[in-house]
């Protein structure tokens, strides 16, 4: 909402500085986008007067003249002292009264005003024309303000351009600050000031009735509860008075015509959006009436709406038709091209309505068509306010249009309001707020706010205003009172407890400490949102079995975020395609958050919790004596491996995954997790295709754990190891073994065929050679240490625990020493 501060305090006292109001707004929960000051660019430019005029001695069409801007310029003495300005327009004489860029000025154009010499003679300045100040497409001459106008004002000020525009972003349960008059009360309560409306009223009725020309009928209650039409005649279209055209800029529409901007600025004023049609171009019926129907379109129907573009509609649009048959608006959004009021238009039929907000705003998205008045239609209107807008209206086309104003008009009313009526108890607003605060000042702020107290009993009734569809329960006239009071005021507390210990959970402790290992790992944490596109599993080509049904939104903010995700890996690899758009060639990131998995037999979705993360580029920095090298499977395995052991999880193994099972990822570099019987989740190369549906033309690296699962089997404690006293014996072997068998696989039985005495077993060595070897077997080197823990091991037990493991390794898997 562009907030006028000239147009707001017109309405309600505000502080000399507008940045005063900002901080009143933030601290009560309206947050200040921007202030823009208007008129800065006139800067420098002033009025003036011609004290003298005289023929350039060097030129027989320019002018040597001595324009007085009053104490902007002054002698030596500090005295005034005019400007001595050249000029070449002719159509101004001494004692009028001017416009004066004088030097520092920057006009539209890039042009500074600099003093210069012209034929000559010095110039200090620039008497100005309209255009030549951007304030007007075409001039004759230089502009010549009125006898009395002021002498030294900047221009800006005596135009009454000089504005200041607070930029504030209005939550949507705030209907009521998307008008002026709806600012100004929210003001009026922040200083406890006193707000006037000084709103246009109708001078005159004459005519035929509304209800003579016009009649209303609503097909749909659904669609719509309240509709109202006004007619006006004899409209003169033409450019709006400055006053008008100024404010609708000022809050952000562009001026069109006067009956357009009248629309506009009422809809401004009062957060009533209207719609004005050309009662000429409706269908007269036999009864000498414009039918008006709203209904619901038909599926398929078109309808070319004003900015040019043919609609294609569904029953879930409501739209104003032409006696039930040709649609001529789009309801609540816009309005149609083949009744919009143009040069040759006469007479106005005036439209304000009351439209079903959640209808409103699915047609407004389902279309990619948003304009002010949907806006201000799926945050919901004042029902009440049809009437008062449409009267404002009226009277601005009497004012501003030489219009006549029929007599009264048609009022289609299907659901009747009934206000809120909320029991408050002064007393818990106390306890729940933790303050001070006075009954007294209680029933001046929701008084301030519109709403009619009722305070002669220990519990108030509180009557919301029509404008507040969000205050509905005690706990809304809580969350008012505290506002306005000033959470800042509050005295902070720590919570009362019984027997309660402050700290962390075990597993808040175990979710910080894997926040902790990943970032040790040299990740870097990132966020994304629980929105998902319904195409991310698809573009993944990740299937949807195990991972639930589609949780919808009704109401998505985007049209790419229609759902809530079922994996973590889209909004990562998402995040990696951003990152290398904007030339970061090395990326490490790891996410924790939630997935939503729908189901059948439920009303509410699944949410599980995972931690997921990718790796892309290099893994480190190139430097002078180590190069860089680009992450691979086995990064991404050590990271998850250093993770599960700072957890504790035990019985940990990697197996291939299947490429049916996980078609996202590359055969032979993924596997599935497990910890003993229980799946942790994946790791493993992201397929080149699922990469190239996310715009990425790197490796990717990735895995996806449950952290569930992780928070379940972690370890708090392991059983005490003396740390080692005696010596161990060191002993290297060369296995050949076949092709299949795999690391994890030998380390599995090496460890249970070494017994008490093998103390550590490492695989440090992998070698093929079809030649030296043999085709379809491998070499794997392992080194083993054997201790024991109360005496020094003698050449005989090493000989014969180790004999027993390579006899064992020979009969499971077929195992040869290598020589």
């Amino acid at each position: 909402m562009r907030i006028s501060y000239e147009w707001l305090k017109s309405m309600v006292e505000l502080p000399e500085n507008p940045d005063d109001l900002c901080r009143e707004f933030v601290r009560t929960g309206t947050e200040v986008e921007s202030v823009e000051k208007t008129g800065a660019h006139l800067d420098h430019v002033v009025t003036g007067q011609v004290v003298s005029k005289v023929a350039h001695p060097n030129s027989d069409h320019m002018w040597l003249t001595q324009i007085n801007v009053g104490t902007l310029h002054v002698n030596e003495d500090g005295q005034p002292a005019p400007l001595q300005i050249v000029c070449g327009a002719q159509n101004f004489n001494e004692g009028d009264h001017i416009i004066v860029a004088m030097i520092g000025a920057e006009l539209p154009g890039g042009i500074t005003i600099k003093k210069s010499k012209l034929r000559g003679v010095d110039s200090y300045g620039m008497n100005c024309s309209l255009r030549e100040l951007g304030l007007a497409a075409q001039s004759d001459g230089i502009a010549i303000l009125p006898a009395d106008a002021p002498i030294g004002v900047p221009i800006a000020q005596y135009m009454g351009l000089s504005d200041v525009i607070i930029d504030a972003e209005m939550t949507p349960n705030r209907p009521d600050c998307l008008s002026m008059h709806g600012v100004a009360v929210e003001v009026g309560a922040l200083y406890n000031k006193d707000v006037y409306f000084d709103d246009p009223v109708i001078t005159a009725e004459t005519g035929v009735p509304s209800s003579e020309l016009v009649s209303v009928d609503i097909a749909d209650s659904e669609l719509c509860s309240r509709y109202v039409a006004r007619v006006v005649r004899n409209v003169t279209i033409g450019p709006s008075p400055e006053w008008l055209a100024r404010r609708v800029v000022a809050a952000g529409g562009r001026t069109i015509n006067n009956v357009v901007d009248i629309t506009n600025y009422v809809m401004y004023l009062t957060g009533q959006p209207l719609h004005a049609f050309d009662l000429g171009k409706l269908t007269q019926q036999a009864d000498g009436k414009r039918h008006i129907v709203v209904r619901a379109a038909h599926e398929g129907e078109k309808l070319i709406t004003l900015d040019e573009q043919e609609r294609i509609l569904t029953p879930d649009m409501a739209v104003i038709t032409d006696n039930g048959q040709t649609p001529i608006a789009l309801a609540g959004v816009m309005g149609g091209l083949d009744s919009e009021v143009g040069e040759n238009t006469v007479d106005v039929l005036l439209e304000s309505a009351v439209f079903n907000a959640g209808h409103i705003s699915r047609t407004s998205r389902n279309l990619d068509l948003m304009s002010e008045a949907s806006i201000r239609y799926e945050r919901k209107v004042d029902p009440t306010a049809c009437v008062a807008a449409a009267n404002i209206a009226a009277a601005l086309f009497e004012q501003c249009c030489g219009a006549e104003v029929c007599p009264g008009h048609v009022d289609c009313l299907i659901k009747t309001f009934e206000p809120v009526t909320i029991c408050l108890r002064p007393d818990r607003v106390r306890a729940l707020c933790g303050a001070s605060i006075t009954n007294e000042e209680m029933e001046t702020f929701l008084t301030r706010l519109g709403c009619s107290v009722d305070s002669s009993s220990e519990h108030w009734n509180v009557i919301a205003p029509s404008n507040r569809p969000d205050l509905t329960r005690e706990a809304d006239l809580v969350e008012e009172v505290l506002r306005l009071w000033g959470m800042d005021r509050v005295t902070p507390t720590l919570p009362a407890a019984r027997n309660h210990h402050g700290g962390l959970t075990k597993d808040q402790v175990r979710i910080r400490q894997i926040g902790a290992t990943l970032r040790a790992c040299g990740l870097n944490e990132t966020s994304n949102y629980c929105f998902a596109d319904h195409r991310d599993l698809d573009l993944l080509t990740m299937p949807e079995a195990g991972r639930g049904l589609p949780v919808v939104l009704l109401n998505p903010l985007v049209a790419d975020q229609s759902e809530m995700r079922r994996s973590m890996l889209p909004g990562l690899l998402r995040s990696v395609a951003y990152n290398l758009d904007h030339g970061v060639a090395n990326i490490a990131l790891y996410e924790m958050g939630r997935c939503f998995f729908g189901s059948a037999d439920t009303s509410q979705p699944t949410e599980s919790s995972f931690v997921a993360a990718v790796l892309c580029g290099e893994n480190r920095l190139p430097s002078w004596n180590a190069k860089p090298k680009a992450y691979d499977f086995f990064d991404a395995k050590g990271i998850v491996e250093q993770l599960l052991h700072a957890l504790r999880i035990q019985k940990v193994r990697f197996v291939p995954a299947d490429p049916e099972v996980y078609p996202w990822l590359q055969p032979g570099r993924s596997a599935q997790i497990f910890a003993g019987k229980d799946l942790l989740g994946w790791i493993g190369n992201v397929h080149p295709s699922s990469l190239a549906n996310f715009a990425i033309d790197a490796d990717v690296v990735a895995f996806e754990l449950a952290q569930d699962a992780l928070l379940s089997l972690a370890v708090r404690e392991l059983p005490y190891q003396e740390v080692p006293t005696l010596p161990g014996v060191s002993v290297d072997i060369a296995l050949l073994v076949p092709e299949e068998v795999t690391a994890q696989t030998l380390m599995q039985r090496v460890t249970s065929a070494g017994g008490k005495l093998l103390a550590e077993a490492r695989l440090f060595d992998v070698y093929r050679d079809p030649v030296l070897i043999a085709a379809g077997k491998k070499s794997m080197t392992v080194s083993l240490v054997y201790r024991a823990s109360d005496h020094t091991l003698s050449s005989k037990e090493v000989e014969a625990a180790h004999s027993k493991l390579i006899e064992k390794l020979r009969r499971s898997l077929g195992a040869e020493l290598r020589g």
